[in-house]
C-alpha cells in the first residue's frame, strides 16, 4: 500500500501548520499574532509574496466577519489556502488518444528518473500500454537507472548508447511505441549536461521532435521538483518554463520535508498545477494531487 498524502505531510503539519493553529488559538488576534503566522508560513517555504497575500486575506476576513474562535480562524485559513489552488485544466495524460507523449524534465537529483518509473507503474496499473524512452544520454548511469525502473514497472524501454543524440533516441522511441501499439510514451530527459552543451537547448530539441512527430505532442511536460529544496526549486522551474511549455509539476520527496507550503508558491507564482506528489521511495509511492485532501492534511492528524 502506498504511503498516503496525509502521512507524507506529517513534517509540514507538525512543524508549521500545527504551530499556526496554536498561535491562532493563543488569545486575542493582534499584529504580533499575524507576524508569528507569517514567520511560520515562510518557514514552510510558502514564499514571501504568497505568504503576504494569505495574511492580507486573513486579516480582511477576521475584520469583516468578526472571527475570533480558533475553529473559525482555522476554517477561514483552510478556505483561503484552498482558493489559492486553482482547479487545473483537464489532464492530457488522462485523455483517450492513439498516442500520448509526456516529457519529464528536471535537474539531476530531483527524483526525475524515479518519477518516470513511478508514472509508468501508475498508468500501467490503470490499463495504459506504457513505454519509456531514456532521453538522458549524457549519463550512462541515467540510462541504467531507467532500465532498472522499467524492469520494476514491467514496462518496455527504448534506449541508445551513452553520448548519443537524445532527439534521435526520442524519435526511435516514438516509432517503436507506434509500431507496437502502445498508447503512452514517457520521455526521461537530461538534468545536467557538460559545460559545452546547453541543457535547455537539448530539451527544446526533444520537445520539437515530439511536436513534429505526433499531433499536439508533447501532450504534457511534467517538471519534477524536489520538495526538500523549497524556494530554490521555483528558480529551476522558471528556467525550464522559459525553454519548454511546462504543463504540470510532480513534487517529489514531500514526505522528507516540512516545506509543503511551496505547493502554494507553485500555483501562485508559476501558475502551473501540481499533478502528482511523491510520497515515499517505493514504486507505488506516487499520489495524484488532490487540493482538498492536501489542505485538510496540513491541519488534521
Amino acid at each position: 500500500m502506498f504511503k498516503g498524502l496525509r502521512e507524507s505531510l506529517s513534517r509540514t503539519r507538525q512543524s508549521v501548520f500545527g504551530q499556526i493553529v496554536n498561535v491562532l488559538g493563543a488569545g486575542e488576534i493582534t499584529e504580533e499574532t499575524w507576524e508569528d503566522v507569517e514567520a511560520l508560513l515562510i518557514q514552510a517555504d510558502m514564499g514571501v509574496p504568497t505568504t503576504l497575500e494569505l495574511i492580507d486575506r486573513m486579516q480582511e476576513r477576521v475584520s469583516s466577519e468578526g472571527l475570533f474562535r480558533t475553529d473559525q480562524l482555522v476554517e477561514a485559513m483552510k478556505e483561503e489556502l484552498r482558493g489559492m489552488l486553482t482547479d487545473p485544466p483537464e489532464f492530457e495524460m488522462e485523455k483517450p488518444r492513439q498516442l500520448t507523449i509526456a516529457m519529464v524534465v528536471g535537474v539531476n537529483g530531483s527524483g526525475k528518473t524515479t518519477t518516470v518509473g513511478k508514472l509508468a507503474h501508475y498508468y500501467k496499473e490503470r490499463g495504459k500500454r506504457v513505454m519509456m524512452v531514456a532521453g538522458d544520454t549524457f549519463r550512462a548511469a541515467a540510462i541504467d537507472q531507467l532500465k532498472i525502473w522499467s524492469e520494476r514497472a514491467g514496462v518496455p524501454i527504448v534506449s541508445g548508447e551513452p553520448g548519443g543524440d537524445p532527439a534521435a533516441i526520442i524519435y526511435d522511441g516514438i516509432r517503436a511505441t507506434r509500431g507496437r501499439g502502445y498508447d503512452l510514451l514517457l520521455v526521461d530527459t537530461a538534468g545536467r549536461l557538460h559545460t559545452k552543451f546547453n541543457l535547455m537547448k537539448e530539451i527544446e530539441k526533444i520537445y520539437n521532435v515530439a511536436r513534429r512527430s505526433v499531433h499536439q505532442a508533447p501532450h504534457e511536460v511534467l517538471l519534477v521538483l524536489d520538495a526538500t529544496t523549497g524556494q530554490n526549486a521555483l528558480v529551476q522551474a522558471r528556467k525550464f518554463g522559459e525553454a519548454v511549455n511546462v504543463t504540470g509539476v510532480v513534487l517529489a520527496k514531500l514526505d522528507s520535508t516540512a516545506k509543503g507550503g511551496m505547493v502554494f508558491s507553485i500555483y501562485q507564482e508559476l501558475g502551473v498545477p501540481v499533478r502528482f506528489i511523491g510520497t515515499g521511495e517505493k514504486i507505488e509511492d506516487l499520489a495524484p494531487f488532490d487540493p482538498d485532501a492536501f489542505v485538510d492534511g496540513l491541519f488534521e492528524e
